[in-house]
């Protein structure tokens, strides 16, 4: 990790490595599609095998308030970003336009602020994020990811489709 200066401002660059995290995405279970760039990595991720979608939901709906509840990160529905951390996901779309429910894109943000936290006011570190991409893949798989608010990020488990949109 290094402190960049650029003018009056300070930020930091996480020097992840590429491997280090396809291995964390092979443990979790995902198959995937990387590629690093100067200022970020890009994951295309799937649960090939998996029979049910990722475990992206919607945290307003009180039908999914079981999942509410069990669930360790929120995703802003506008930005795509998981709270808290350097991660922002964004669905993978068929041919049609519908969201793929076992495939989500993921993005880890490599420069960050020198004043970025994790939560608990953890210090942010490489291997802090590799940390915090393991519980997030772990999520998506196991204990659920609440989006909340805004339309741009798509709910894949629970109920997906707002009420009163059914006949």
């Amino acid at each position: 990790m290094q402190v960049l200066q650029a003018g009056r401002h300070k930020l930091l660059l996480l020097e992840l490595d590429p491997e280090f995290i396809e291995n964390i995405a092979r443990q979790a279970g995902f198959e995937f599609k990387l590629e690093d760039q100067e200022r970020r990595v890009l994951l295309d991720l799937a649960a090939e095998d998996r029979q049910a979608p990722l475990l992206l939901f919607d945290a307003a709906d009180p039908a999914n308030l079981g999942w509410f509840s069990r669930c360790q990160f929120y995703v802003d529905g506008v930005s795509g970003t998981v709270l808290q951390t350097p991660i922002q996901i964004a669905n993978q779309h068929d041919r049609g336009g519908r969201a793929l429910p076992n495939a989500i894109r993921l993005q880890i943000n490599k420069e960050l602020p020198v004043t970025f936290r994790l939560p608990n006011k953890a210090p942010v570190t490489e291997q802090t994020i590799y940390a915090v991409l393991y519980n997030v893949l772990n999520a998506l798989l196991n204990t659920g990811v609440g989006v909340c608010g805004g339309s741009v990020v798509k709910p894949l488990a629970g109920r997906t489709e707002p009420p009163g949109s059914r006949n």
